[in-house]
């Protein structure tokens, strides 16, 4: 395997997404340092070529470009904040999920220990990682970005945001809130058409189709929202699209009806407030006004 740049790169954390990325950047040829709180962690990649550090000191010491892939936002902070010293004029690249107020948080706090930082949010699952549809999300230091997107590239397509350490944060949840919605629906679908017989795996043939086909639908409604006028015409109105008797079915069902329940009260809100005859898309007044 040959050396890559000459850049070295610790990555600190190894749970099943810091193994993955850790692994890219051995399969991609850097010089890889990796560290994890409990052991044991780091042995497949230190058959793969990886060196592990003993502490996470000696993980920080042993590169200039630093990878934090940790628990949460209170880790972070936890295993950085008595390393100040040693990650003064390193490079810090944090894909832990955090908020966008905790990422701006973070960045304040690279910035005054001296360290060149950038945020990220990972749009994969660890066996995605160096395939072509992961997507990692990235805001902060864009001298950064660009000094390491090669690097970056092993792990999917690098986008950055910009100089907002929590805009990839916020557009990391943002979709996070799309698919879990979205898994939601389905769920209760498959709780819906279960009594009747059907199982999840029957309906998640007849679900896959629909839907890809309906995401389809996002530009236009993004266009509407962008232009603010939800009376153009073609849309489905709000009164049209009443989920009574969806509420009603999944009742009969014996099913839960907290789902779809969350939709309709977005719905008769605008129809309440007058605006029955105009676009579904409306609904998005209710959420960025909520009751």
């Amino acid at each position: 395997m040959a050396v890559n740049s000459g850049i070295r790169v610790s990555v600190l954390g190894l749970g099943a997404m810091g193994s993955a990325l850790a692994g890219a950047l051995v399969k991609g040829g850097y010089a890889t340092t990796v560290w994890n709180r409990s052991a044991g962690k780091a042995d497949d990649l230190v058959a793969q070529g990886a060196e592990a550090a003993a502490t996470a000191g000696d993980a920080v010491r042993a590169s200039q470009l630093v990878i934090a892939c940790l628990l949460d936002h209170a880790s972070v902070h936890e295993v950085f904040d008595p390393l100040s010293d040693e990650l003064a004029g390193r490079t810090l690249i944090n894909v832990t999920t955090t908020s966008p107020e905790q990422s701006r948080e973070f960045a304040a706090w690279a910035a005054g220990a001296g360290v060149a930082y950038l945020d990220g949010g990972i749009m994969a699952v660890p066996h995605m990682i160096g395939q072509p549809e992961s997507s990692i999300l990235y805001s902060g230091s864009a001298d950064v970005f660009e000094r390491y997107k090669p690097l970056l590239d092993l792990w999917g397509t690098s986008s950055y945001f910009g100089e907002d350490a929590g805009l990839a944060s916020l557009y990391d949840l943002a979709l996070l809130a799309g698919m879990y919605v979205m898994f939601a629906g389905f769920l209760h679908g498959a709780a819906m058409v279960a009594p009747a017989g059907v199982t999840a795996g029957e309906f998640a043939a007849r679900a896959t189709p629909w839907l890809t086909a309906m995401t389809g639908a996002f530009q236009g409604l993004a266009a509407v929202v962008d232009g603010g006028d939800y009376t153009v015409g073609g849309q489905q109105s709000l009164e049209f699209s009443h989920l009574g008797d969806l509420l009603a079915a999944s009742s009969d069902q014996g099913i839960g009806t907290e789902v779809v329940a969350m939709v309709q009260r977005l719905i008769q809100r605008q129809i309440d407030a007058g605006h029955g005859e105009e676009g579904f898309a409306r609904i998005i007044e209710s959420i960025r006004q909520p009751g």
